[in-house]
């Protein structure tokens, strides 16, 4: 089985949030509709942050922060 890492460009968002669900504050936070949304399960990291004109390097930190151990 394949280890998921957040910052594969292939890994749909669905994924994302499955794995690390401490992401969805993340999302959220910039009133994305990601959460939830039919296309999360098609749709990458990529695409969401060209959707909401977000700076994909910035928005892999955040989401990397949030799944950090305390």
């Amino acid at each position: 089985m394949r280890t998921s890492r957040i910052d594969d460009p292939d890994l749909p968002l669905a994924d994302i949030m499955t794995h690390w669900p401490q992401t969805i504050a993340v999302f959220t936070k910039y009133r994305m509709l990601c959460v939830g949304c039919l296309v999360s399960p098609f749709h990458t990291l990529i695409d969401a942050c060209a959707e909401y004109h977000l700076e994909e390097d910035a928005f892999m930190a955040e989401l990397k922060v949030a799944i950090m151990p305390d």
